[in-house]
């Protein structure tokens, strides 16, 4: 969580709760933007509208006894367009990347207006796209389109995120066309791409003589069966990033709070941001004893 209540007293922290003087033009912003992602993080953890962040912040404050400005739920809806939350860091070594993606629905009228009113809209769906840090568990890349997006198109942009090497990028049979291969070896032309082939896929015409990492997996399926390909090629490891999805959707919740492109797109960076920490804090460390 950006602002702990352990370090609330102190001066730096206090400080850093209001603006840094504009040098530019435009009016003076009151809040920091680790105010407005402290608020937007208590908001996801939660689950709550912007007035009742108002409300909880305005509370925690009271009880600290700190004589700090609240900012109101319209500037924190304002201010979550634009704000700017930091990207998971990866290490230093090659990461083994897990894919998934989920529908997550987009919050509208409630039931009882539904039942007197009527909706004028179509119950409307975003579909979020992870990657999986195989090793640590941690999500590394996210990415939000519309429900038309298929998975393959946004290899690119989760890969983009990344911002140390890939060994390895792991998927599901959505995961198995052309294009990802390409987009995988343009960006890190040594990692492995572990997509399970379709049904009715064949060789392609090189695999006598130069066979494609597509290749090799349908001739180890051909020898060893699918369960043998998976067990040989670590695909059960994807297992992960659908734990990861689960957790987004027991935490997180299934749906969208907000509104609009920038501002869903904030929600899902504070949201993953909130995952990893509360993974750092609850993982066991193991210590090897013999």
């Amino acid at each position: 969580m950006p602002f702990k209540a352990s370090a609330a007293r102190r001066p730096e922290a206090v400080a850093a709760w209001r603006a840094e003087p504009r040098t530019g033009r435009g009016g003076q912003p009151s809040y920091s933007a680790l105010a407005i992602a402290t608020a937007l993080t208590l908001r996801a953890v939660f689950r709550l509208a912007l007035r009742q962040t108002e409300g909880l912040i305005g509370s925690v404050l009271q009880l600290l006894g700190l004589d700090l400005p609240v900012p109101d739920h319209s500037t924190l809806s304002r201010r979550a367009e634009t704000l700017k939350v930091p990207r998971p860091r990866c290490g230093p070594e090659p990461v083994h990347l897990l894919v998934d993606s989920t529908g997550l629905k987009l919050c509208g009228p409630g039931e009882w207006l539904e039942e007197k009113h009527g909706t004028r809209r179509r119950r409307a769906w975003r579909v979020l796209h992870l990657a999986t840090d195989a090793d640590t568990g941690r999500i590394v890349a996210s990415a939000l389109t519309d429900r038309d997006a298929d998975d393959g198109s946004q290899v690119g942009p989760l890969l983009g995120q990344v911002d140390g090497p890939v060994a390895s990028f792991i998927g599901d049979g959505a995961y198995d066309r052309d294009d990802v291969y390409a987009e995988v070896a343009a960006r890190h032309p040594k990692a492995a791409v572990v997509v399970p082939p379709r049904a009715n896929a064949v060789p392609s015409a090189a695999a006598e003589t130069a066979p494609t990492q597509r290749d090799v997996h349908l001739r180890c399926i051909a020898e060893r069966g699918r369960v043998g390909w998976q067990r040989t090629s670590g695909y059960g490891w994807r297992a992960l990033v659908e734990s990861d999805v689960s957790r987004w959707k027991r935490v997180i919740g299934e749906a969208l709070r907000s509104q609009t492109d920038g501002r869903q797109a904030t929600e899902v960076a504070i949201a993953a941001n909130v995952l990893n920490r509360m993974l750092e804090l609850g993982r066991p460390e193991y210590v090897r004893t013999a």
